[in-house]
């Protein structure tokens, strides 16, 4: 099944119009509710409480545009199936990010969670034969997938602390998983990547700096899903494998940083890593001197530095592949020092 990149893109515009639409009207039934993010701790950075139903916006607005999608291109059972085994665990695990953000859960019962569902994707994949890279062995392939699924969700969790930082990196992320996607033919991973960009970009329009509502767990954790299954979905095909392998870590390669700053300056300092506090990049950015807005500009550019780089991995890896996998783990590793000697606030 093929499709031009205007319709693509107009899948895109689409959930951003709705996500943009009816995020207001969940920020008033949010305020209704008193469904607010109260800075009641030393981890919080704002002022004033701030509505975090948001997510509810993001995940109305990828489902509907999807299986509309899927209904007005003509209904297949096959693209139906595909598209329900990836939403129906990242709605699961939304439902359990709705209750912590409502009543609030420990730690471990939300990592049991994660991991249950991370498993049962993992199967699904390996034995649909839908992995983008395989490793050769079904075992193995399970044990990594889970790995990676959990992960990155909580990554992705953890690394909503900044007005716009998150929605804008996932928006950036999601837009260079679609272009590998598309140029590969893979159908339902380019819809998908590009419907949750289009989304992301809804709401960042009430999300960015001066944030009017948050996405709250519940959009995080289903995010989270989408991006650790999309990143492992996509297949780009090259070879040797370790440059395949690098180009999904790349993708996401800022908010992996965000995680390893964060746990490192808490294990250092004798906290539990599931602890909040302002450890994160972006607090780092703004003990730096910059603004809320600027901190998130910069973690988007980031995020897109990484993505050109594994763009340019996919697109020249017998020439250039392994001279920029280099170059990027050396970025990397430098923004881990460069972020790690920044005080850690008290």
């Amino acid at each position: 099944m093929n499709y031009s990149l205007f319709q693509y893109l107009s899948l895109g515009f689409v959930a951003l119009i709705i996500v943009g639409l009816i995020t207001p009207l969940i920020r008033k039934y949010a305020i209704h509710i008193n469904a607010m993010d109260k800075p009641s701790s030393q981890h919080k950075t704002h002022v004033e409480p701030v509505p975090y139903l948001g997510g509810l916006a993001i995940i109305i607005g990828i489902v509907v545009t999807t299986y509309s999608a899927i209904l007005v291109t003509g209904f297949s059972r096959e693209n139906f199936d595909l598209a329900t085994y990836v939403l129906t665990p990242a709605i699961a695990m939304a439902v359990m990010g709705l209750v912590d953000d409502l009543k609030g859960l420990a730690p471990w019962p939300r990592l049991i969670t994660q991991t249950v569902t991370a498993t049962l994707i993992a199967i699904l994949l390996v034995s649909t034969d839908t992995l983008g890279i395989q490793f050769g062995n079904r075992i193995v392939d399970i044990a990594v997938t889970i790995l990676w699924i959990v992960g990155i969700c909580n990554s992705i969790n953890f690394f909503d602390n900044l007005d716009g930082g998150a929605t804008g990196t996932i928006a950036v992320i999601a837009t260079f998983i679609f272009f590998i996607a598309f140029d590969r033919g893979q159908f339902l991973v380019g819809a998908l990547s590009i419907v949750m960009a289009g989304s992301t970009l809804g709401f960042l329009i009430w999300n960015k700096s001066p944030a009017k509502i948050y996405m709250g767990d519940a959009g995080a954790l289903f995010l989270g899903i989408l991006v650790s299954v999309l990143t492992i979905r996509v297949s780009p095909g090259i070879k040797p494998n370790f440059l395949s392998l690098s180009i999904p870590v790349l993708l996401i390669a800022v908010p992996i940083l965000d995680t390893c700053v964060a746990v490192t300056s808490r294990l250092n300092n004798n906290i539990s890593p599931f602890t909040g506090g302002r450890d994160h990049l972006s607090h780092r950015l703004i003990r730096k001197g910059l603004s809320r807005k600027r901190a998130a500009i910069a973690l988007w550019c980031l995020t897109g530095l990484f993505g050109v780089i594994a763009s340019s991995i996919y697109r020249w890896p017998d020439s250039l592949g392994l001279f920029l996998l280099s170059l990027a783990a050396l970025i990397w590793g430098g923004l881990f020092i460069f972020f790690i000697k920044i005080p850690r606030a008290d």
